[in-house]
């Protein structure tokens, strides 16, 4: 599966100068936000995921990542709809890719 990036939009609180980007790969969930000295990542094993939740308003959505580590979740606002709805849909895609994995580990 190719990485796919996803940026909040620069119209919602926090956003404006140094948007949020996620970005999603097959291994991990990776939420990127800059500031004007530095860079915070937070990134949770797509086999840690434990839920995505997605609050949608009228226009944007603010996503939830909880991890089942126990650790902060990953938390962004301002994600357009159709992009929230592309994470999750990513993520469970890659759960369900590793779960499959495993039970062909099993069989053998």
């Amino acid at each position: 599966m190719p990485s796919e990036t996803f940026q909040a939009s620069r119209l919602t609180r926090g956003n404006f100068l140094f948007p949020t980007i996620i970005e999603v790969t097959d291994k991990a969930v990776i939420r990127h936000k800059r500031s004007w000295f530095g860079r915070d990542e937070i990134s949770i094993s797509i086999t840690k995921v434990a839920s995505v939740h997605i609050k949608t308003g009228i226009i944007w959505a603010d996503i939830l990542i909880e991890s089942s580590g126990g650790s902060d979740p990953l938390a962004s606002h301002g994600h357009r709809k159709a992009d929230a709805r592309r994470i999750r849909e990513m993520v469970e895609t890659a759960q369900g890719g590793f779960t499959g994995r495993i039970g062909q580990e099993s069989q053998s």
